[in-house]
């Protein structure tokens, strides 16, 4: 029971006290009353209806007592009843068990009706402080509950404040797939207010969805949990967003799915910042590449030079002519190579980009490989699940990609032998092919160089190999890491974004 509670009851017992005394005296005056009816009335045969009536009179006092103050006052003004009439039987009326046993069955009679009837309000009384205690019960919850009440409404009040001053656009959506809410931020994106985007389908309210509604489907069906890939839209009015889409289900305590939520992120200055970087990146590699070209193509030529003035100054000497001779065709063949190599570099051949099995494309780039290896005492093993997610590329260009980075740690390994591991793994957003080595690894310093134009730890390469790999992976969207420990090997993996079943009819 409730501290109010027990404050209103100690007060209503205070205030109680005086009535109490009351009753009380009203209860001692009836049967002193009573008793003295029965004194000043004498006994004669012709006065006994009377002292029939005034032995009756005493369940007045009796009941009165037993409503008033439960089973305990009935008891004891029961017997005080008792006491009196006894003695005035006992006197007056023959005792006890005189001309008829019906005095002490009075007796009884009183003091079985003082115990019932004090028994009966005593219970009435319990019940009452039953309902009191559930009233009491009620109360304090009601009060909790109009605190939890409020302490609700703040919350969503506190929540819509934060929806509406985020800048990520937040829709909600039911199980069905149908618009519930939208922040303003989501409206200002989609040039549309909330109330005209409920209760439609999140791709009805853009001309081009960019495959949001079919990432939708998987995350409301079960299929991935949580979903987040960029991706461009094309609201109903024109504008082009390019967005971070984060889409997650919405469940109740009991795990049961509400929803989903989705999270735009307008990254639409960021790309146009990245392009900016990258656009002057490639000034960069560009200005690099130039300066490996004439470094490259610079030394030859000198060389050449020297061969052809030795010719001249050789007086037809036929031996060092034919001397002269040879390092000009080495270095015209390493003229060769290099412009090969820069052209391939240059001119790409755009890729053609079609549905694309992974594990075919490496059980092929094995198959060329493994002869070439073999001759360098280097094995090729496949470590390829069952089933991998198509991706959206150009197979030929992934085979270039894969051969260079099996035949660089080939020559890597040629003078020990050792093996070369070709895994793949898929998650929901990519597929990675993971290639290493046993092979003596990278330094930490040529670690950081690999990628960069005519950058080579061989004499004989252009250093345009991984050049190449990196610009061939950026062209598909994915990216590649090298990993390496000098003296145990180095591991390059290369990521490609998973098809999505917007793209598969492309």
């Amino acid at each position: 029971m409730s501290e109010s509670t027990d404050r209103r009851q100690a007060a209503q017992s205070v205030e109680g006290r005086p009535e109490s005394v009351r009753d009380v005296l009203l209860i001692v005056v009836m049967l002193g009353m009573i008793s003295l009816l029965h004194t000043f009335t004498n006994t004669s045969p012709g006065a006994m209806p009377l002292h029939m009536l005034y032995r009756r009179l005493y369940y007045v006092p009796i009941m009165y007592a037993g409503f008033v103050f439960g089973r305990r006052g009935g008891l004891l003004t029961s017997v005080a009843a008792s006491v009196l009439f006894g003695l005035h039987a006992v006197v007056s009326l023959g005792g006890l068990l005189g001309p008829g046993i019906d005095n002490l069955y009075e007796i009884v009679m009183f003091v079985t009706v003082g115990v019932l009837f004090g028994w009966l309000r005593d219970l009435e009384e319990r019940r009452n402080a039953d309902l009191r205690q559930v009233s009491a019960q009620l109360e304090e919850a009601y009060r909790k509950l109009e605190e939890r009440a409020i302490q609700l409404i703040n919350v969503q009040d506190y929540t819509q404040s934060i929806l509406r001053s985020i800048t990520s656009g937040v829709i909600t959506v039911g199980p069905d797939g149908s618009v519930a809410t939208a922040n303003p931020a989501a409206e200002r994106m989609l040039g549309q207010r909330e109330g005209d985007m409920v209760p439609r389908r999140i791709n009805v309210l853009f001309a081009d969805d960019g495959g949001l509604g079919d990432d939708l489907v998987k995350v409301l069906s079960g299929r991935v949990p949580r979903l987040v890939r960029e991706t461009k839209l094309v609201t109903r009015s024109g504008r082009v967003l390019h967005v971070q889409v984060s889409i997650s289900r919405m469940r109740d305590i009991d795990g049961r799915i509400l929803g989903a939520v989705i999270t735009l992120e307008d990254v639409s200055e960021v790309k146009a910042l990245t392009d900016q970087l990258i656009r002057a990146d490639r000034l960069a590699a560009m200005g690099e590449l130039t300066a490996g070209v004439a470094h490259e193509v610079r030394n030859p030529l000198g060389i050449i030079r020297a061969s052809v003035q030795l010719v001249e100054d050789s007086g037809c000497d036929r031996d060092r002519i034919v001397e002269a001779t040879g390092v000009i065709k080495q270095e015209i063949d390493r003229l060769d190579r290099v412009i090969k190599a820069l052209l391939d570099f240059g001119r790409p051949s755009k890729p053609q980009m079609r549905p694309t099995h992974m594990k075919e494309v490496l059980e092929d780039v094995a198959l060329f490989t493994r002869r070439f290896a073999s001759q360098s005492n280097v094995n090729i093993e496949l470590v390829l699940p069952e089933e991998l997610p198509l991706v959206r590329a150009d197979p030929d260009q992934l085979k270039q990609v894969f051969v260079n980075l099996i035949s660089n740690a080939v020559q890597a390994m040629e003078m020990t032998g050792g093996t070369i591991t070709v895994r793949a793994e898929a998650d929901e957003s990519f597929v990675s092919v993971i290639v290493e080595d046993t092979g003596p690894g990278i330094e930490g310093e040529d670690l950081k160089k690999i990628f960069d134009p005519f950058y080579s730890t061989r004499d004989a390469g252009t250093g345009l190999g991984l050049t190449m790999v990196h610009r061939i992976v950026d062209e598909h969207d994915g990216h590649i890491e090298v990993a390496s420990e000098p003296g145990v090997g180095a591991s390059f993996t290369v990521s490609f974004p998973v098809l999505q079943t917007s793209e598969e009819n492309r």
